[in-house]
């Protein structure tokens, strides 16, 4: 029994969304940290008249972490803000169609302008072993405009996740793309 091009295609976009999913799931976790960090800034500025650079640069790169590395989640959980005046109403047929164009004429290219804007971008720091330009900053400036990476690779395997579901649909093989995962909650 072979596997048909679609099924190993849906096999691969099952693959990406559990990947996405983990990310986006261990990140939301981030948080919470995130809170506890900002917190800690604020007291130790306001109650304890003492200045936390590293803390608040920390807090800076975890804030960065969760955004950037969450993004491909949330589009995989159809979750990003849009004005939704005909999609909902759509058949899913329509709906996919509607998706398949804004991922080929938004997602995909956006996705590709940040990595080829940033690329060099990144790069550069790494070579330099960028450091924070403030006294008692941290010393990992390269890893956090690393996350700009993160951000375009995640979002593009989603982007081709979404586009096999998409086209599974219009070829009849998923009844929905957005049911083909169910919602869950945190």
């Amino acid at each position: 029994m072979s596997l048909s091009p679609l099924r190993l295609a849906l096999g691969l976009a099952r693959g990406i969304d559990a990947l996405n999913a983990l990310l986006g799931r261990s990140l939301a976790w981030l948080s919470l940290l995130l809170v506890l960090l900002t917190s800690a800034v604020v007291l130790l500025r306001y109650g304890f008249s003492i200045g936390a650079t590293a803390l608040q640069e920390l807090t800076l790169y975890a804030h960065a972490l969760v955004f950037m590395g969450a993004a491909a989640w949330t589009l995989q959980r159809d979750a990003h803000v849009r004005v939704d005046i005909f999609y909902r109403s759509a058949s899913p047929r329509r709906q996919a169609l509607t998706d398949l164009l804004g991922s080929l004429l938004f997602l995909l290219p956006l996705c590709l302008f940040l990595a080829w804007s940033c690329w060099d971008y990144v790069l550069l720091s790494w070579a330099r072993q960028e450091r924070s330009a403030d006294a008692g900053g941290l010393p990992w400036v390269y890893l956090q405009k690393s996350i700009i990476l993160l951000l375009v690779a995640s979002l593009l395997l989603q982007a081709l996740a979404q586009l096999i579901k998409t086209i599974a649909v219009l070829r009849g093989a998923l009844p929905n793309h957005l049911d083909s995962h169910p919602q869950e909650e945190l």
